[in-house]
């Protein structure tokens, strides 16, 4: 396989996914501003990284080579010779105002070696870290003065399924929702253009560039023929009309299903809403049983697409049919209850990772749903995730997975 991005399906044999260990940017964190950065909680760094560890290392068990945005995005920066290159591109999205405090922080950018440099800007700066004076020649600054950062840090970067999504040989770097996460799709954007194993043989499905805005959370690849989107609260559909006529011009799928899950916080991206755990077996947040509006969207003439609205609204219909099964068996979070589905579904109880068919990583805490998937037939694979889910997000959302296996059938 020459292909450095090979993903034809949510299930096949896990063998290569890249992850981005918490860091610093986590001691970033304070209650006043955590709606700004998109998080109902403070992590305890420490805590999140030993469980971080701990699930790298139980894929690391099960064959899977692990690899770090981190490291990748370093190694890209070094194989260009684009460090200020990425310094500029980095300081031109922070917001800071002050040519004086730019300068500072940019120089003391350039001091730290490649990796550390890349740490630093997902860690944020903290105005104690620049000369107070700095800010006097500058009105916006000066307006903000109670807020102590002067970068903000970039604490949902460990959710590497976000920035950008894989699907068959190419990638797409999103436009994200939030300004907060929109900065995190600069490193894919420099892995993808510089680094040695990446920049080739690889299709750019969508640019961070781009006006509309998709999430790789919304992204799923129900096989080598579907892909599914969700139509949601962080993915517009002009960018999915856009990316279908894109991977469609590729020859990389046959047919793009749409999904509107609507602009909740609880059905933050499709893979908040199902998960694909086996060839028929998906996990599903209960609240959406009851039927989700579906379009098609399929090649036409001339490079354009068609558009035609699914007849049923039933879930196990419309996935049965798009994989070609007689039926699929939908496995709600928390068993359906109303108080366990809910409390499961906060901690992410259907963000499964499947790394293998029937095969799942998933927390350890979410017990009646592991129980459920148990008693249908899965392997499941628990980790624990007491402080990683504090960001709200599961296996799922911090894996972006580079090769899976073809299916056989």
């Amino acid at each position: 396989m020459n292909n450095p991005i090979h993903v034809n399906s949510e299930i096949g044999k896990l063998k290569k996914v890249m992850v981005h260990r918490p860091g610093k940017e986590m001691e970033n964190l304070m209650p006043d501003y955590l709606d700004r950065l998109l998080f109902d909680d403070i992590p305890y760094l420490k805590g999140a990284q030993a469980e971080h560890d701990h699930f790298v290392k139980t894929l690391e068990n099960e064959g899977v080579e692990v690899v770090y945005l981190e490291k990748l995005t370093a190694e890209a920066i070094d194989a260009g010779d684009v460090k200020e290159e990425f310094i500029n591109q980095w300081m031109s999205e922070t917001g800071i105002v002050s040519e004086d405090a730019k300068n500072i922080v940019k120089d003391q950018l350039l001091k730290l070696d490649t990796f550390d440099m890349v740490l630093k800007t997902m860690e944020g700066f903290r105005k104690t870290e620049v000369d107070s004076d700095h800010f006097d020649n500058s009105l916006a600054d000066l307006l903000e003065s109670d807020y102590p950062f002067l970068v903000d840090p970039m604490p949902n970067l460990y959710f590497t399924r976000d920035p950008f999504a894989t699907m068959a040989n190419g990638v797409t770097i999103n436009k994200m929702f939030s300004e907060t996460r929109n900065r995190e799709t600069i490193y894919g954007d420099f892995i993808f253009r510089y680094h040695p194993e990446y920049k080739e043989n690889v299709d750019k499905f969508y640019s961070r560039d781009e006006e509309d805005r998709i999430e790789g959370g919304d992204e799923l690849v129900l096989s080598k023929d579907i892909l599914a989107i969700g139509i949601s609260q962080r993915t517009d559909s002009r960018a999915i009309e856009k990316l279908a006529k894109r991977v469609f011009a590729a020859g990389a799928f046959k047919e793009i299903l749409g999904f509107d899950i609507g602009e909740h916080r609880k059905f933050m991206h499709l893979d908040t809403v199902f998960t694909m755990v086996d060839y028929d077996k998906f996990t599903i947040h209960p609240e959406i049983e009851a039927g989700l509006r579906v379009i098609s969207i399929k090649p036409g003439k001339d490079g354009e697409v068609v558009l035609e609205e699914k007849e049923s609204k039933n879930l196990a219909e419309v996935l049965a049919e798009a994989l070609g099964l007689e039926k699929v068996t939908l496995l709600p979070c928390g068993g359906g209850s109303l108080v366990d589905s809910a409390r499961e579904q906060w901690n992410d109880g259907s963000n499964t990772l499947t790394i293998a068919p029937g095969v799942v990583v998933v927390y350890d805490r979410n017990t009646i749903t592991n129980k459920l998937l148990k008693e249908a037939g899965l392997k499941l694979i628990e980790i624990p995730g007491s402080e990683l889910v504090r960001g709200r997000g599961g296996p799922r959302c911090m894996t972006m997975p580079f090769v899976r296996e073809d299916l056989k059938n």
